[in-house]
């Protein structure tokens, strides 16, 4: 049976990120706009794929008129640090999870939905996560639209301010755990050091973003899995329920 104890949880901590996924949607939207794309024909992509970058890229492309097999190719490299994710969390789920769950966890995995699965207690119940993806997914597919609606009619300014929402959202995914964990604390810390001297140091200027992410996260999670192994894994709560 569907835990909806689990299922409210979801969708009461998706409303922060279908909120903060609204007003970075709304500006992707105006690149999809610029590239030529319908509200309707926008609203579809972030419906099938909710990947800023992803989908940036692939607007990008597609008004400078690159083929289908370019815009794959760049967006699977630009969406690449979620198979990492997809490794991880799938060590937070119960063993005998069937295997359409982790298929369907798989296919909407973004760094918020991922942030608040991971930080549950015990193995993840997959119910959990699909009731943030029921507001998440829509707040991005209809900032999308909006954004595409709304051209560019907004000043530039006041739609960059908007996405300033979706980093204190991820403030707000690692700073619990990380006042309980002060090893979680300074991987923390280093990951974002790391970060900045990279964006800045001639040496790693050409390589893109999402592969210096992919990078740094199993340089800065190899090591720390080295150097403090957890001994076991999470037992699970007795809330945590796995769905039939």
């Amino acid at each position: 049976m569907i835990n909806t104890h689990q299922f409210r949880e979801g969708l009461r901590d998706g409303i922060p990120i279908a909120s903060g996924y609204f007003a970075v949607a709304f500006s992707l939207g105006i690149a999809a706009r610029n590239a030529g794309l319908t509200p309707l024909q926008g609203f579809l992509a972030s419906l099938l794929n909710n990947a800023s970058a992803g989908e940036y890229i692939g607007f990008t492309m597609i008004a400078a008129g690159a083929s289908l097999a370019e815009i794959a190719l760049l967006t699977i490299i630009a969406n690449a640090r979620y198979l990492l994710m997809s490794c991880a969390l799938s060590q937070k789920l119960a063993p005998d999870t069937p295997l359409r769950h982790r298929i369907l966890l798989g296919f909407d995995l973004t760094d918020e939905l991922f942030g608040i699965s991971i930080a549950r207690k015990g193995f993840l119940n997959p119910v959990y996560t699909y009731g943030a993806m029921c507001v998440a997914i829509p707040g991005w597919s209809i900032g999308t639209y909006c954004g595409i609606v709304a051209g560019n009619v907004l000043p530039v300014r006041i739609v960059s301010a908007l996405s300033v929402a979706l980093y204190g959202m991820f403030l707000a995914i690692i700073i619990p755990p990380a006042k309980s964990n002060r090893i979680l604390a300074a991987c923390i810390a280093f990951s974002f050091a790391a970060s900045f001297a990279a964006a800045r140091l001639p040496l790693f200027t050409s390589i893109s973003s999402g592969t210096m992410t992919i990078l740094l996260t199993i340089a800065i999670a190899g090591a720390a899995a080295l150097l403090f192994p957890i001994d076991s894994r999470p037992r699970p709560d007795k809330t945590e329920e796995n769905p039939s």
